[in-house]
């Protein structure tokens, strides 16, 4: 069972409803206590897309877990409870369509303890705990008697950034084979003919040897031909870098936030 003095605890401490199959169904939304005996009997549990639905399971059989609320049936068995308004005050019809479902006992008029426009409770007060020097001042029509004020809230939106891995770049360096073509300069030696005729200078050269003869005579002919040679050199240095760049994100959400209206004779007023 679930003690009257651990109830402030369990719906401030943002803990969660769990089901008979250890599934947790979702967050503590309301705890609801009898109006007669201040027992608590239900719990609402907050579901759906940010706590937007609260299906009502019973306390009958149940156990805390640290924060947790421990219930007695599934997690299916409670998100397909009958929808009641969590309003704060449980109608006799209504309790009495949740007993059926849930095929559990008990009496009528469960009031529950309240909760600000975020979806926390704002703690739990049994009854004959008044608001000290204050007394009775006012009455909640759909509960207990109240001080003289209520608590409005208002849901903020905060925006904050998370850093994400989206990619990486990495340097990798491959070898490619080009063709390189450049003009070099190369000499050959050719053969050519020089004829002079007979002088008194050269004559006696001339008459030097046989009258009539064969003879040979042979030059050595040269060529420069190219000659190719690869030097690896170094031509620049690669590194990576980062640079952080800012932009600007546009992000819209919905907030909800509590209304206090006056309702003055058929006059309203906020």
């Amino acid at each position: 069972m679930i003690s009257t003095e651990n109830l402030s605890a369990l719906t401030t401490a943002g803990g969660h409803v769990v089901g008979s199959d250890g599934t947790k169904i979702g967050s503590i939304g309301q705890i609801y206590v009898d109006d007669q005996t201040s027992e608590p009997t239900w719990v609402t549990v907050k579901t759906g897309l940010f706590g937007s639905h609260e299906s009502f399971a019973p306390l009958e059989a149940a156990s805390q877990d640290g924060n947790d609320i421990v219930v007695a049936h599934t997690k299916d068995k409670v998100k397909d409870a009958p929808r009641v308004a969590p309003d704060g005050h449980l109608e006799p019809a209504e309790e009495d369509q949740l007993y059926t479902y849930y095929g559990v006992t008990g009496g009528n008029g469960f009031t529950g303890n309240g909760h600000t426009g975020n979806g926390h409770t704002t703690g739990y007060e049994t009854s004959g705990h008044e608001t000290a020097g204050h007394g009775t001042v006012g009455h909640d029509t759909s509960g207990p008697t109240t001080d003289d004020s209520m608590t409005r809230s208002e849901e903020q939106l905060h925006v904050g950034t998370r850093q994400e891995e989206t990619g990486r770049a990495r340097l990798r360096k491959y070898v490619v084979t080009e063709n390189v073509t450049t003009t070099v300069p190369v000499e050959r030696e050719e053969v050519r003919i020089e004829r002079e005729p007979i002088t008194d200078a050269n004559r006696g050269d001339a008459l030097d040897g046989p009258a009539i003869s064969e003879e040979e005579h042979e030059i050595i002919l040269h060529e420069e031909r190219p000659v190719v040679e690869k030097e690896a050199v170094p031509v620049e240095r690669v590194r990576l870098d980062k640079e952080t760049v800012t932009n600007e994100r546009t992000v819209t959400e919905e907030v909800r936030k509590e209304n206090i209206e006056l309702d003055d004779d058929g006059r309203t007023r906020r």
